[in-house]
């Protein structure tokens, strides 16, 4: 069951959805994260370490982040019904569940981190404007954390509300003291602050990049409340596009003027004060009330946020862990354990921050949230790449203005600047969110989303078959498709067993059975068998293809099956089937035999004995009597020792002779072929004393598994086939008779 903001059922109540238009729902939230706490506490800061220059490049690395991921966004959003979960919705809808689930726990992660994170600014802000507060900070932020839960406990309607009374005054805030710095603007200190001043090794461009990078990361707290939005397909690219521009105008003359304002030492120690002392007809408590605004709406709106990601991936179904977080309220269908478990995460790291008055906690925090921020727009952008290069024909987004060159521009720049920033926790982030997938994956999971990685793998495999059927076959290139007639699948394991053994791990698999009969008058039963291979498969955990065909006659059928299966460099090459005992049905087994001959394929048939017992002192005998028929079972061996089961088991080659005198000779030649072959088997030679079945049964009786070479007959020498055969093979264990077409070779 996937989460929906539209009338989603929890123990029979009708939710009833909120519908927030564009400018409330995802704007406002937006650029009252964006304009959070970098504005006023660490701003400053950036510019003094990195001087006007440099801070400017950080805002534009830190902007073409954001501004690529939000056209990743726009074209997502506008190609497909969004519901609640913001970017996790997106990403999970476009690579799948898997890889959704895991970026939805690291945003959630990285939602509520920020709820702390922003809480601890405004507590920073309101302690160095009223130092005597100092000896209380935690009890402040602690306080601080229990209100602004209330406020979003109570619904995202009164939040967003509350965020427009915020927004009027941090808009005044900005005024006055953009104001009051154009007004203090001197050429010279502009120009002194024009190069960078990094204090020392612990500070570089890098650093003061995860410091500032928090700026930009606010276009999710609108895309997170997609699933409260009137119609998100329109409201999400407009009002994410919009905050992204705005913010980027303001941060950047925010640099410029305050670069020109303040000195070197008031910009690292004491910007924010410098702000409220310069402000424009004394309104440095503008100022303060634009921090407190700015760092509480930022925190409103991750307390918004990360109840309402973690709420969809609870009812996407696929973590049981958290899934008690799926439950929403009747009104507004709030996320209020989520909410409950987000303000306990905040409460956490308040307390674990202590009186961190000095920043050193906020500053880590940054850092933290970089990082998850950065893995999950990256992920969002490769959502996009991904939609657009599979050429699925569903993708048709409203949004004109996308390109997948932006999309993988994007995650890349995501990527590279996570390990520009700091290499090792980059590559613990990632490895966080590769466990978590992997996690996923060894689910079997039920949740399917139709997402874009169908139609990738689709677009890959079309491209790729196209090239390879144009391609020129050579021996070296050779590899086993394996066409299996196993009939009742159920009454075949055996077969199908060493079908996989051969062809699993390096080739193609498919079982096939055959139905006789009208077509109009037995389809039921068609899919009746089509579905009981099915079974048959995942029940064995078999990695196989299955195909049911309904013909008039046995000998139509086949044929049909054997001309008609898959295309161009698909066909299979060698067709599997049993050995019949039955004397009369011993002509229509040559038959169909010939047909698999005249085709151009190889034949192996397998007379069942058994599976081999056990994995140790497996034995795989060949005997040989030729290299057209020995090539194809040298490799059809060595594919068997690459599943784990046969990976010890001894390959002997075996070779008759009819006198002792050439035992020396035939070794060597057989030698030489074996070590050109790179195939670890022992050689033997054999002196053809007596009938050939006494001595095959004399050297091959304890093996696992035994290969012979031979050609197949005429019609007419159908029974005397058949008896020969019986005969030689009774008292042998599971046997694979091989006919090759001749178109392998082991010395490839």
């Amino acid at each position: 069951m996937t989460g929906t903001h539209m009338g989603w059922k929890d123990n029979q109540r009708c939710v009833v959805p909120n519908r927030l238009g564009t400018f409330g729902g995802v704007f406002t939230p937006s650029i009252l994260t964006i304009l959070g706490v970098i504005l006023f506490m660490r701003a400053g800061f950036v510019i003094g370490q990195a001087g006007i220059f440099q801070a400017l490049l950080i805002l534009l690395l830190a902007k073409s982040i954001t501004a690529l991921t939000s056209l990743s966004i726009a074209a997502v959003s506008t190609n497909t019904p969004v519901a609640g979960g913001g970017a996790y919705f997106l990403i999970s809808r476009a690579l799948g569940p898997e890889f959704g689930g895991a970026i939805g726990l690291a945003l959630f992660c990285a939602q509520a981190i920020s709820v702390p994170f922003y809480i601890l600014g405004f507590t920073e802000a309101l302690v160095r404007t009223f130092p005597e507060t100092a000896g209380q900070f935690r009890t402040i932020a602690l306080l601080t954390t229990a209100i602004l839960f209330g406020i979003a406990y109570v619904g995202a309607n009164w939040a967003i509300k509350a965020q427009y009374v915020i927004m009027t005054i941090l808009g005044l805030s900005i005024l006055v003291f953009m104001g009051g710095a154009a007004v203090h603007f001197q050429q010279d200190t502009f120009v002194r602050n024009w190069s960078s001043g990094y204090s020392g090794p612990a500070m570089s461009f890098w650093k003061v990049f995860a410091i500032y990078f928090p700026a930009a990361t606010g276009i999710m707290a609108g895309v997170n409340l997609s699933g409260d939005l009137k119609n998100p397909g329109r409201s999400i690219p407009l009002g994410t596009l919009a905050s992204v521009i705005v913010g980027f105008l303001i941060y950047g003359t925010q640099i410029i003027i305050c670069g020109g304002a303040q000195s070197r030492d008031q910009l690292l120690g004491a910007s924010f004060e410098t702000l409220c002392s310069q402000a424009l007809l004394g309104g440095g408590f503008l100022v303060v009330a634009g921090v407190f605004a700015a760092t509480l709406s930022s925190a409103i709106g991750s307390f918004l946020g990360a109840p309402r990601v973690l709420q969809a991936v609870a009812r996407d179904r696929l973590i049981p862990l958290i899934q008690p977080f799926c439950r929403g309220s009747v009104k507004g269908d709030e996320p209020h354990r989520a909410l409950w478990l987000t303000m306990a995460i905040s409460m956490a790291i308040i307390l674990w921050a202590g009186e961190g008055s000095q920043g050193s906690a906020f500053n880590l925090l940054a850092a933290v949230v970089t990082m998850f921020f950065l893995y999950t727009y990256g992920m969002v952008n490769l959502a996009a790449f991904v939609e657009s290069l599979a050429g699925n024909p569903s993708f048709r987004p409203r949004f004109k203005y996308y390109h997948w060159m932006p999309a993988m521009g994007g995650t890349v720049g995501c990527a590279a600047t996570a390990l520009l920033i700091n290499a090792w926790a980059a590559v613990m982030a990632a490895a966080i969110v590769v466990l978590l997938y992997v996690l996923l994956r060894q689910r079997v999971l039920e949740t399917r989303f139709g997402d874009a990685r169908w139609g990738f793998i689709y677009s890959r495999l079309r491209n790729n078959l196209l090239r390879l059927a144009v391609m020129p076959m050579h021996p070296k290139n050779w590899r086993p498709i394996v066409l299996v007639l196993t009939g009742n699948p159920a009454t075949r394991f055996t077969m199908v067993r060493y079908a996989l053994w051969l062809g699993e791990e390096r080739g193609l698999v498919r079982l096939a059975r055959i139905l006789v009969g009208n077509l109009s008058e037995i389809a039921n039963h068609r899919q009746a068998a089509v579905d009981q291979l099915d079974r048959f498969l995942r029940k064995n955990d078999f990695n196989a293809f299955s195909t049911v065909v309904v013909s008039r006659s046995l000998d139509e059928g086949l044929s049909g099956l054997l001309q008609g299966h898959p295309i161009g460099p698909l066909q299979p090459n060698i067709v599997l089937m049993g050995w019949s005992s039955e004397a009369e049905r011993c002509k229509s087994f040559v038959r169909h035999m010939n047909s698999v001959t005249i085709l151009g394929m190889s034949l192996v048939v397998l007379k069942d004995q058994g599976l081999p017992a056990g994995k140790a002192s497996r034995r795989i005998d060949i005997w040989w009597r030729g290299r057209k028929n020995g090539s194809l079972m040298v490799i059809l061996s060595h594919l068997l020792t690459l599943n784990w089961e046969w990976s010890e088991a001894e390959i002997r080659i075996f070779r008759l002779i009819q006198d002792e005198a050439g035992i020396q000779p035939a070794k060597e030649a057989l030698g030489r072929l074996v070590e050109a072959a790179r195939v670890d088997a022992k050689v033997e030679v054999v002196v053809l004393e007596t009938s050939f079945q006494e001595v095959l049964q004399r050297h091959s009786k304890d093996a696992s598994v035994v290969l012979l070479g031979f050609n197949v007959p005429q019609e007419n020498e159908a029974r005397a086939f058949q008896q020969r055969y019986e005969q030689i093979l009774s008292d042998l264990p599971t046997s694979l008779m091989v006919c090759s077409s001749g178109k392998d070779d082991f010395l490839a």
